[in-house]
């Protein structure tokens, strides 16, 4: 069947939908309310950004729909570019601003750097849109241009030239990510995921190459996570590479996997880890998990939850071997066991270790990716069982040849506890609704995201325009996160809100909000943005 394209005429084009204007509007408040709490030349820029990425989203989603993408994407949601383009310039501001209240000039000026290359990225993503709208969308190249403009000025006067370096070099390493990967992999991300996702990384690689060649001081447990990131994408990279030249699911091809991992593991990472740290990389970690009494708890619990998870999953694919219908998918209400257990886990790290729950994150992330790559490329003994044990969860979003919610999942979890400036916490800067950053995950996903989808699902009736999510959900969902917080209060003595409840309450109802518009991966997108509002 052949598909007719819309006349090529008019700039207008395929509608806007009332989805996306909703979440534009949410999008538009967040930006307008970290504005308006900072208030200087970088937030101008941000709000600039905003507005030029609110039309060049139009023109990702007019390609998206036209099949007219560079790349293949995640069809089942639109381009994502306005809500993904805003994270890293709004944590920038929020990280800035805290850092000056307390007092730490490097901080600071990191915050900038960060916030500067966020718009950066942000821009290539809008030029590479423009570059291949046909034909050439001449309004909002203006705009784009008008804002492009206005942001470069104001940053070449406000960087040095290494902070300058420094961006451009992020900038040509997610160029080179995003040919590789968004190849190698095909519809698993929407523009805007790979916006999000792929910036990400390139920051993390450049700082751990920056930090190598200038054998800075810092913490371990920092390094240690920037030197697993690093070495789990490039060794998603190697074998990817090298499995095009031959087949993955063979017992030879499965043997040099394992070794071939080791060797990296052992040959590369570690050293790599030595070098930065100054000590033996595993006399460290076991030190490290093993040096109270209270992480041994910890470790204990956090084991059997482990087990548990994946009882969970070795029942529900019993039942449906048991079930008459092969296809049978678990529920929404199933899927969500694993926030309960997350939840579970992550309160009681926050609470009474929260460095210890950085580091085992860190390793919980490794173990994820490294099952994936597993099955992904079918490595035995185990990868054809994981293809068949994880293929009852999947849902629409995992419309690639990779399984990523669960690592969504975690990230979303994880990321408020590690982009916390911890140098910057030291003097009660992370007082009022900034006592809550810690918990921004566990209130948007684990409890926000998981009720607003089971009363949803269930009860639901009144639909919000143009989604398929309902009211009734995002009501109980701000209900659930309110009483969370109550507990968290009531739990938690190191938290102390100082009456600054009407900013919390606004905060966990915009996020909400977002969850019910945004067609993106919001195990990902709804923490960062809760961790920008509460630290604002």
């Amino acid at each position: 069947m052949t598909r007719q394209c819309p006349p090529p005429a008019p700039e207008s084009g395929f509608p806007l939908s009332g989805s996306v204007l909703a979440e534009a509007a949410v999008v538009f408040a967040v930006v307008l309310s970290i504005h308006a709490a900072v208030w200087d030349r970088y937030s101008w820029c941000a709000v600039a950004l905003a507005v030029q990425a609110f039309y060049v989203q139009y023109k990702w989603d007019r390609l998206l729909q036209q099949g007219n993408a560079v790349f293949q994407f995640r069809m089942s949601a639109n381009s994502g570019l306005l809500p993904a383009s805003m994270v890293m310039p709004l944590l920038g501001l929020v990280m800035k601003e805290r850092c000056q209240t307390a007092g730490n000039p490097y901080f600071e000026r990191f915050g900038i750097v960060v916030a500067a290359t966020g718009m950066a990225v942000a821009l290539f993503s809008s030029v590479l849109a423009l570059g291949i709208t046909r034909p050439v969308p001449t309004n909002t190249c203006a705009i784009s241009g008008l804002a492009g403009g206005i942001i470069i000025y104001i940053m070449k006067h406000s960087l040095s030239v290494g902070e300058v370096i420094e961006v451009l070099e992020v900038l040509l390493i997610f160029v080179y990510l995003n040919m590789i990967l968004l190849y190698l992999l095909p519809r698993c991300f929407t523009p805007g995921e790979a916006l999000l996702v792929l910036g990400g990384i390139s920051f993390v690689l450049n700082q751990l190459i920056k930090r190598s060649l200038t054998e800075s001081q810092g913490d371990p447990v920092d390094f240690f996570l920037l030197v697993v990131v690093v070495g789990m994408v490039l060794m998603g990279v190697f074998f990817s590479t090298l499995f095009v030249f031959m087949d993955s699911g063979t017992w030879a091809s499965s043997i040099f996997f394992h070794l071939m991992t080791c060797v990296l593991g052992l040959g590369v990472v570690l050293p790599w880890l030595h070098w930065l740290i100054r000590r033996n990389p595993l006399l460290w970690l076991f030190q490290f998990l093993f040096y109270t009494e209270t992480r041994i708890y910890l470790l204990v619990y956090w084991s059997l939850l482990a087990t548990m998870a994946c009882l969970v999953v070795l029942y529900q694919n019993a039942k449906r071997s048991s079930s008459e219908s092969k296809k049978h998918k678990a529920p929404t209400v199933t899927r969500k066991y694993f926030h309960f257990i997350v939840v579970a886990t992550y309160i009681p790290g926050i609470i009474f270790d929260r460095s210890l729950l950085y580091v085992a994150a860190t390793v919980c992330l490794a173990v994820f990716i490294f099952l994936e790559y597993v099955r992904y490329f079918r490595i035995k003994p185990l990868g054809h069982t994981l293809r068949s044990l994880l293929s009852l969860f999947l849902d629409e979003r995992d419309s690639g040849p990779l399984i990523l919610t669960h690592i969504y999942l975690l990230l979303g979890m994880s990321l408020p506890i590690w982009l916390i400036p911890r140098p910057c916490t030291q003097k009660g800067s992370l007082g009022g609704a900034r006592a809550l950053v810690p918990y921004a995950g566990v209130l948007a996903v684990g409890v926000g995201d998981t009720v607003a989808s089971i009363f949803g699902s269930t009860m639901g009736e009144i639909r919000w325009p143009g989604t398929k999510k309902t009211f009734e959900g995002t009501m109980t969902s701000i209900f659930a996160q309110i009483i969370s917080v109550a507990l968290i209060l009531i739990f938690d003595s190191g938290v102390d809100l100082n009456y600054s409840y009407a900013w919390i309450l606004g905060s966990i109802s915009t996020v909400s909000l977002l969850e019910a518009y945004t067609t993106q991966i919001d195990n990902l997108l709804l923490p960062l943005y809760l961790l920008i509002l509460l630290m604002a």
